[in-house]
Formats: C-alpha cells, structure tokens, sequence
C-alpha cells in the first residue's frame, strides 16, 4: 500500500516542499523535517502553471463539493470524521444549507499559478534521518501546486407557499448568464423582470483565497467581485497558496518509517457520507420546523423540536468522534475495515436511522399544520407563550371573563425522544467492538391527533370558538385567546372559561347560532318561533330586525334593531311593525358570559287587509264589486304596477317564472262566494302559459280548470282533465294577453261555474265539471312571471270583503 506517491488537496492547509505529513490522520507534521532550510530552498524545480476554471454547483451534496475541491475518497473520509481542519476556500465544505426551502447555486473560480517540486538531489541526501525513528509521519510533501480559489455560495430560501422547483430554475438561468460579462466591460446581465427580482433577494457568502477589501453579501457584489478576481493575484504579485500537494512515502527513504498500511474502503466511506447527508437532512428539517411560527407561538412544540436537535447534534458529534478514532486506526494496520462497518450496523440499527427521525418529524410538521390551519382563523387573537402572559392577561381589571382556546396535547412523554436519549446516554460508539452493537426498537405509539374522536372534538371546538369569538369581538369585558395548557383530561384543544381570573369551567361549550327563527304572521302580529342553542346554555334571546329598504347597501346590513326577551321562552311577539313594509328578522342564543352569531336572516312582511263594506243585498258576482275590488288591490300595489314600460323592472315578489314553477295548495280550498286574484307580466318570447285549479298536487291529479293562453296562435284555451285524460276544450279567439305585457286576473267562484276578469274586464265564464269543493291546489308555469297572487275572502256575518294586498 505504501509504495505510490499520492496527490491530496491542500483545503487550505500549509503544506509546503519537505514538510511531513501523516496519512493515517491526514495531518501535517509542523516543525519537523528531513532536511535544512536553506537545502530546501536551493533544490526546488519550479515552473509556471497558468490556468483559470469556472464551474457551477446547484447540488450541496459533500460529494459534489469534494469534486469541486479535488478531494480523494481518504481525504474526504478523514473530513467527514473531523481529522482534517480546512481553511481559506476550503471552509466552504462546511457551508451546508441550513434550511429544506433553500434554493442555493455555486460559483467556483479557479486559478494556478507555479509549481514546485523537490529534486532527486534532495530525496538522496537526508540531514536529519532520526526523524524516521519518531514514527509519527508516513510521507513528505515533495511537490506543490499553488494558486487561488473562490466560492460565491447564492442562496434563496423560497415562501412556504412557494413552489421551490420553479424558483430554482429561474436561480440557474440568472447564473448561466455570468460567463458573459466582459472583464473589461461592465457587471451588468440582460434579465427579464422576474429574474431581476429573484437576483434581488440573493444572498451571498464568500469564501477564498483572495485578499478583499470587503466581502461580497449582494448578487450584485458578487458581479463586480467576479470580474475583479483574475487582477487579484496579479496586484498581490504572489504564488497563492497551495493547493494540491504530492505525497512521497517515506517507507521508501528509510524502512524504519512509520507507513500507511490499508486505505478505507471505498463502499464503507460511500456509506459513511451517506449517513451523515441524511443527518445533515434531518437538522435542515428540524431547523424550518424551530423557525415555523408555530414552533414560536407554542412553546412546548419547541421545547420537543429543541431537544430533538441537541440529541441529533450529539450524536452526530459522537458518530464522528468514533470515526475520528477508528479511520487511523485502520490506516495505521492495528484495526480492519470491519470495524467501521461495526459503527455504520450500530447506526442503522439505532433510532437516529433517517426512516425513524423522518417518522417523528413528519408527525410534528402534521402537528404543526394542524395548528396553522387552526389559528389561521383567529388571526387577530393573541396567542399566550407562558403562564405569566396567561396570568397577566387573567388578573387584567378590565377583563371580567376570558375565554381561551386551549391545545392541551403538546405537552408530553415523547416516547421517540426518550428512546434517542436512552440510546445516547448508553455511549455505544465509545467502544467499536461488535458488543456495542443491539438491535433497536422504538415502541409505536399513536400521535394525539390520528384519533377520530379527538379531530372530531377539536373541529368543534374550533368552530364553536370561532363563532363566539366572532359574535363578541366588540365586548370589551371579554378576552379571547389563544394557549398551550396541557390537559389529559381533554386530548386535542378544550375551551376554558376563565371568570374573573379564575378557571370555572376547563370544557366550556359557548352558544352557538341556532336555527332560523320560524315567522308567523296572523292578523297584524308576527310571532317568532325561536330555538335554542344547540350547545352551551341558552339564558335568553336577542331579536334582531330591520326593514328592507330599495336603496340599502351593504353598510346598511349592520343597522338592526334589537330586542332582548326575558328568558329562553321559544315563542316571541314582535311588535311595532308598519304593515305593507319587508323586513329581516333573525336572533342570538344568549348565555351569561356572551352570545352566539345571528342566525340566518328570514324575510317576512305583514300584510295590510283591504276591507270593502257591504250593503245587505250585495252580490260578489255584480261587475260593480268587482271593479271596486280591483282598484282598492291596484291602489294597495301602487298604479305604476300596471304601466307595460315599468311593470318589468318592478317585479319583487316573483311567485313563479319560465325557470320556477309555482304548485302550492290554496288555504281553505274553494267554495263559490271565493274569488282569486293574479298580477304578473307575460314574457317577451312567450309561447304559452297555464294556470291550474287543482285537486292535489301530483302529477296525475285531476285538473277542475286549465286556463292555458296561447300567444302564438292568440286565443285561451279552457279545459278539465279527469282521471288522467282531457275533456273537449273550450277555445276563445284574440285575448288581451300580450309579449311583455303586463296584466291582472279575477277568478270568480261562482254556483255554476267560473267567471274570469282580465284587465277589469269580463273575459269569458266556464262551467262546473269537477266539483269545486275538491281544489285543493294551484299550479302556475309557463312563460309568465306571476307577481302576485291572493284569495278574496267573504265574511258574510260582517258583510264585507277582505283582500290581502300582497302574497
């Protein structure tokens, strides 16, 4: 093994011609050599050795760095165990990125300079030979390639949000485009604007050989720092430093030497690199997680993430001291290369595997995400970090109660931590003998939240919370936070009620929003069906209203009046309302600390009765009633209700369209002494349209009337159809129906048959032939839109008629 001079990478170290140098430990030998100063310096060949590289790296992997170095699979080796200590370009192998969502390219500048050599001469005459008896060397440098290299490391750490794959490409594209500026010319790239403002959240760090004024920090800087780099060592007017070196055996000199017996094998240092990159990936994801706001809003998950990441760095550090002893070890020949793969067994049957450490990260970053997506409703609370901010905040005199939304889960025995620190503290890389080795396995436990009970319950605390926070975020005596108090008892989040600074309740249940009131309105009153909460404890209820006006906007949706009843009866009259007008109405649950969001808001509208006196031989059926009739419903509407050029823009109360069919039953059913009343406007492209009186409301139910006007042929069309089969049609030619038209219809209910008024006007008549007490139902559809509809209703004890102007 020891018989072939070897070439190595300086990395920044001092080794110059005749300097020793210990391959077992990849060290050199200071103050010791085998020759005089002066014989050194008289003996040296030299020669020029002009050359200028540049590369880029987007990998940080330390293989693809140990290529940009010119590193041997030893010497990289002894870097992975911590033997060697680099200096000037060479610290930028410990540059790693620090974080997952870091986005990093590389720039390597390279530059050689002279060579150096010892001649024969001085191989042959050795003046101080005793040196061989120390055995502390293996090899002496005999020649040096000196020159300069620099590192600009470009990193952009993307948003969480950001797709990082993209990001990168654009990173590289910005880099590829280096190559061309002039040395002479200016620093500047021709960029499009996205990769103008990439380039502008760069930042740089530099490492090198070169002497700078200052180093560069900004992508720009690192422009004019790249074109000032080849006059560098021209200015100095010096050979650099060294950096590759040739090796020579000193078993070669003087068979009293120490030697390098055994190289490591190559697939153990493969292995060995490998290991340490999914270390090194494992803290890069610890370190996002410690940085996560979460992580700072929530103490205890810190506290676990902290933890974890001393435990990996001590082992790390342990793993590495173990490499630290051994590789020399089997260098020197006193130990075989089965003992580092002892190490490497101890390891892959520890709990620092990267499966075990990406299973327990992987469980925080869930842990992480539930609580982002929890707090990110409540973005304006505070969130409690201590119990001193709790305490704070409780003992504050102008808050009587304070509610908290609790995560009582993020405190615990950590099974996985306590497995890794167990591990540790058995100190198995203190001794490499296959004793140190034992299977390991980590006992399963089930995180807090893959439990179905427990999501269940935290999405309805979440949402109960939410809403409550909401309905009362403008009572100043009520404090809404945000905490991490552990609980047991509660697994996942709990509310907890806090009155005056102290705990009442740890499973709070705030009202929420019940369901929407039910309205009935009956001569001028308005009753409300309430309900209450369907969580927490109803004491009351807070009404709300509010009249619809034509001209509200959206900042008007606020304006409502309020009423608060005694207690939690569920029935309530509201009163004060102006008859003819539309309103809102909805309500809150109320409890004795606050109360829950309004429900859904229900329209309603009292209707004003239209009430016509009689005289004792009146008759319904006279064309004189009917007309009366027919002003005091056009007045209660307004006039312009029957002007064709604004009746379409004024349809509010739509019973029916060509989309919306209407089927409804008609209270009471019919009788003669009855009439209906219709208001509506026909379609611009209208074909036909049909009212039905009904017997039910299925499909094949008998139909007593069908008044179908058919505009494409103007006439209206009468007819009964019975167990499902139509009878012979009554047809009446022209009709006063017409394309966008607007029109009002009284349906009479006489003895004998109907009598249909059209636009005050006696239209036509149709007898009898189902009998009249078996409406129940009406049906509208077509090419209409029916405005209104009403029944024109007889007291014959108090001789009058009562109309109800609206639907």
């Amino acid at each position: 093994m020891d018989s072939k001079c070897m070439k190595i990478a300086a990395l920044g170290r001092p080794l110059y011609p005749g300097m020793l140098y210990d391959c077992r430990r990849d060290t050199f030998i200071p103050g010791v050599t085998l020759w005089d100063k002066k014989a050194l310096c008289d003996d040296l060949d030299v020669h020029q050795q002009l050359k200028t590289h540049l590369k880029f790296a987007a990998s940080d992997t330390l293989s693809d760095k140990a290529k940009l170095l010119d590193i041997s699979a030893s010497l990289k080796a002894s870097f992975l165990s911590g033997l060697v200590e680099v200096g000037g370009s060479a610290k930028y192998l410990h540059d790693s990125k620090s974080s997952a969502r870091q986005c990093r390219v590389t720039m390597h500048y390279s530059q050689t300079t002279k060579f150096e050599q010892l001649t024969m001469k001085e191989l042959g005459n050795i003046t101080y030979p005793q040196v061989f008896d120390q055995k502390t060397a293996t090899h002496v440098v005999t020649a040096v390639l000196y020159g300069a290299q620099a590192f600009m490391v470009f990193d952009h750490i993307t948003d969480e949000n950001e797709n990082k794959q993209a990001v990168e490409g654009n990173l590289h594209a910005v880099f590829k485009k280096i190559p061309t500026i002039s040395i002479e010319g200016e620093a500047s790239l021709k960029m499009n604007e996205e990769e103008k403002q990439l380039s502008e959240n760069i930042s740089v760090t530099f490492y090198g050989d070169f002497e700078l004024e200052e180093n560069p920090i900004t992508y720009k800087e690192a422009l004019e720092v790249y074109k000032k780099l080849p006059m560098l060592m021209k200015q100095g007017q010096n050979k650099g430093v060294p950096l590759n070196v040739w090796l020579y055996p000193l078993k070669l000199l003087d068979d009293k030497a120490a030697k390098l017996v055994r190289e490591i094998n190559m697939m153990l240092v493969d292995k060995t690199e490998h290991l340490l990159e999914e270390l090194g990936e494992e803290e890069r994801r610890c370190n996002d997680l410690i940085k996560n706001q979460m992580a700072n809003d929530f103490p205890d998950l810190k506290d676990r993430l902290l933890r974890f990441q001393t435990l990996q760095n001590n082992y790390t550090r342990s793993f590495q001291e173990a490499l630290s002893r051994l590789l020399p070890a089997i260098r020197g020949g006193t130990q075989e290369d089965k003992a580092l793969g002892d190490i490497l067994d101890i390891h892959y049957t520890s709990p620092f595997t990267a499966s075990n450490m990406n299973k327990w990260l992987d469980d925080v970053t869930t842990e992480v995400n539930i609580l982002s997506s929890y707090t990110s409703r409540l973005k304006d609370l505070t969130v409690v970090k201590s119990s001193c901010s709790l305490s704070s905040t409780l003992l504050d005199h102008d808050v009587d109660v304070a509610i908290c939304l609790s995560f009582t889960s993020l405190k615990f025995e950590d099974s996985y931590l306590v497995a890794i620190q167990d591990f540790e503290n058995l100190e198995r890389f203190t001794t490499l003998d296959q004793s140190s080795k034992s299977d390991f396995s980590l006992q399963a436990t089930q995180p807090w939240f893959t439990s179905p009970d427990v999501s269940a319950s935290m999405r309805q605390n979440i949402s109960l919370f939410t809403s409550f926070s909401k309905a009362n975020k403008n009572e100043k005596r009520i404090k809404f936070m945000i905490a991490s108090i552990c609980d047991p008892s509660n697994p996942g989040t709990s509310i907890r009620l806090y009155q005056k600074g102290a705990l009442t309740d740890p499973r709070f249940q705030p009202v929420s929003k019940p369901a929407p009131p039910e309205v009935q309105v009956s001569d001028e009153k308005v009753l409300l069906k309430l309900s209450k909460s369907p969580t927490g404890e109803t004491v009351r209820f807070r009404v709300e209203y509010r009249r619809i006006q034509p001209t509200d906007s959206e900042d008007d949706i606020d304006e409502w009046t309020v009423t608060d009843t005694s207690d939690a009866q569920t029935s309530f009259t509201l009163t004060g309302l102006k008859p003819a007008d539309q309103y809102l109405v909805r309500y809150r649950a109320v409890s004795d600390v606050g109360m829950s969001e309004a429900t859904d808001s229900v329209p309603f509208s009292i209707d004003p009765k239209l009430s016509i006196k009689v005289g004792q031989s009146w008759n319904l059926f006279t064309s004189s009633l009917l007309n009366e009739l027919r002003i005091k419903i056009m007045t209660s509407l307004g006039m312009s209700r029957w002007s064709l050029s604004t009746i379409k823009s004024e349809v509010t109360n739509v019973v029916n369209s060509p989309s919306k069919p209407y089927l409804e039953s008609i209270p009471g059913g019919l009788r003669p002494g009855v009439a209906l009343f219709f208001q509506g406007v026909v379609t611009s492209d209208c074909e036909r349209f049909d009212i039905n009186l009904q017997t039910g409301p299925n499909q094949l139910d008998d139909i007593a009337l069908h008044f179908n006007p058919h505009l494409y042929s103007n006439s209206v069309v009468r007819n009964s159809r019975r167990d499902g089969i139509w009878e012979i049609q009554e047809v009446t030619p022209g009709g006063p129906f017409v394309k966008g038209g607007a029109f009002d219809i009284i349906m009479v209910v006489k003895p004998e048959g109907y009598e249909v008024i059209v636009n005050g006007l006696e239209y036509c008549t149709y007898n009898h032939r189902i009998p009249v007490d078996k409406v129940t139902t009406l049906g509208i559809k077509g090419d209409v839109f029916m405005n209104t509809v009403s029944i024109i209703e007889v007291d014959d004890v108090n001789l009058k008629v009562t109309i109800p102007a609206n639907i």
